[in-house]
């Protein structure tokens, strides 16, 4: 199958290794042509995936028509806020074309998942030749050949399936469920979960912290996914629960690793100002927190986020506050 991704950064480089594996035909666009040309002729992505060496058969290319002609499916690996102006680019979707979103995050500007920005910008779109794929997959582990599990979820059961048996292998094991709105969600709001936890850790605030974190954490986006239409059941599983505790945990994850700079006490644009790749949580923070006011959900850690992110508030006062809210039964 010829598969066109959309994105050469750590996690599309990735991709394209790990679905060459697999026997398929993978085209691998990077919007930049001086970086694409370099990753052509080196077939090493050395600004963001160092020490792993794409195949010779990848076809790299900066020309998004190029990328597309002829492939079957197109994988969207493009950072969430950038990807309504790639899809302009696009505008039509080809018949019996599937797009699959690997993307974990909400627009800032339209409150929007992956999912609602393909239905505004693409002609021809259609959910049942969409699906999003989430789960705990830290991209340098994935290209290291370590196994792992994720959820592709679709509207469609066929398109579901689809996916299942053509992306897994010994490595990646697929699980399938008809739930879009809530793997996108869940996603999304764990990076939001994961500063907070980052910010723990510069903190030096012990693993009960952490422990208390995640789990309130899970909380906070069961109810924000569950009222925007996922289901209870994705939260406690592979895109919800699994993909929370790697994020929250590795060291590899950018924005834990993003809140754990603003817990020793950098300010967040030299931290942002120093990253070769994005965290998309410090985006994703004030959208979750505008969706929660609007359907009124109580997101107290993602709020605690925002005054640091947005305000300048200490994390170890923000901390503080969490832990003088009034007391209440467990929910």
């Amino acid at each position: 199958m010829r598969l066109a991704i959309l994105g050469a950064g750590n996690w599309g480089t990735t991709l394209a290794i790990l679905l060459q594996r697999s026997g398929h035909e993978i085209v691998l666009w990077e919007f930049d042509a001086g970086q694409a040309d370099l990753l052509a002729r080196t077939r090493e992505n050395k600004k963001f995936l160092p020490g792993y060496t794409l195949p010779d058969s990848v076809l790299v290319t900066s020309h998004l028509d190029t990328a597309l002609a002829a492939s079957q499916m197109w994988l969207l690996v493009v950072p969430v806020q950038t990807c309504r102006s790639v899809l302009q680019r696009i505008a039509k979707l080809p018949a019996e074309t599937v797009i699959v979103s690997m993307m974990k995050g909400i627009e800032r500007t339209s409150l929007y998942p992956v999912s609602e920005i393909c239905a505004q910008e693409l002609e021809g779109f259609a959910r049942e030749q969409f699906a999003a794929i989430s789960g705990p997959t830290i991209a340098t582990e994935v290209a290291a050949g370590l196994p792992t599990s994720a959820v592709v979820a679709s509207a469609s059961r066929q398109t579901a399936t689809q996916l299942q048996t053509a992306f897994s292998s010994r490595q990646l094991r697929l699980y399938t469920s008809e739930d879009v709105a809530g793997a996108e969600l869940a996603g999304a709001l764990k990076n939001v979960i994961a500063l907070a936890a980052g910010m723990c850790d510069g903190l030096n605030l012990g693993y009960n912290v952490k422990g208390a974190l995640l789990t309130r954490g899970l909380v906070e986006i069961t109810r924000l996914g569950t009222a925007l239409g996922g289901t209870r059941q994705t939260f406690s599983g592979l895109s919800g629960m699994g993909d929370l505790i790697t994020t929250c945990t590795s060291p590899h994850s950018r924005n834990r690793a993003v809140g754990e700079r603003i817990g020793r006490g950098e300010p967040l644009k030299d931290v942002l100002a120093s990253l070769v790749m994005v965290a998309e949580g410090v985006w994703t923070a004030r959208a979750a927190l505008e969706l929660a006011e609007r359907h009124d959900v109580e997101l107290p850690i993602t709020r605690a986020v925002c005054r640091v992110l947005e305000d300048g508030r200490d994390p170890r006062e923000a901390v503080a506050d969490l832990m003088r809210r009034d007391l209440k039964p467990e929910d």
